[in-house]
């Protein structure tokens, strides 16, 4: 992605290389469910590194990643965030917050679609953590509206923990989007049930994960 950046008009430099990766490791994808073209946020459950490239490749929309701050220091994986100018999240800071919601009205003002796993770090057990209200704070302050997607089982086919992967095909869920509603002060809790239930739904469908 960094050597093809300046060369192909944004954002194909990361639909290109999310391709190559998914292709390398033989992950074809199901979608279910019908992407929203005027989604302004994208709410997704983590279990992989390849869940990043895995959205990146079931949308065409230019996708702004919130993550880690510390994720931007790495040495060439940081540029990977730092030349799309996604957008880099200090956690446990008030100041922090204030820069992260200018900074998701600069890329919504830019076309782009803010895209955030709210559980704030992977897991692999299957159940969901608890969804951080960053998301929920940038969504309500401008009406946002909001999509989420439901990945099955990707840490299966590829795990940061295991260090392995199985070859096969992945489910992503696009669930109907909605405006967030600030007057709704439980919509974050509540999407997280859903989520989960779907998750869990699906998996009782494919008796190879279990």
């Amino acid at each position: 992605m960094i050597a093809i950046f300046y060369l192909v008009p944004n954002p194909y430099a990361q639909k290109i290389s999310a391709w190559f990766i998914r292709i390398l490791v033989f992950l074809p994808v199901r979608v279910k469910g019908t992407p929203d073209p005027d989604a302004q946020m994208f709410l997704l459950n983590h279990q992989s590194d390849i869940d990043i490239g895995i959205m990146e490749t079931i949308t065409s929309h230019d996708l702004a990643w919130v993550a880690k701050k510390e994720l931007f220091n790495i040495p060439f994986f940081g540029l990977v965030l730092k030349l799309p100018k996604d957008i880099p999240l200090e956690r446990e800071s008030k100041t922090a917050l204030i820069k992260l919601i200018k900074e998701c009205k600069e890329r919504i003002d830019q076309g782009r679609v803010i895209t955030i796993f709210p559980e704030g770090t992977r897991t692999e057990t299957g159940k969901m953590k608890p969804f951080k209200a960053g998301a929920k704070i940038v969504a309500d302050k401008y009406s946002l509206k909001v999509q989420p997607v439901v990945f099955i089982e990707t840490a299966y086919h590829f795990s940061n923990k295991r260090k392995d992967f199985h070859p096969g095909t992945v489910s992503a869920i696009y669930l109907d989007s909605f405006v967030a509603d600030k007057s709704d002060p439980l919509w974050l809790e509540n999407l997280q049930i859903t989520m989960q239930k779907v998750y869990d739904d699906e998996l009782a469908n494919h008796p190879r994960y279990r």
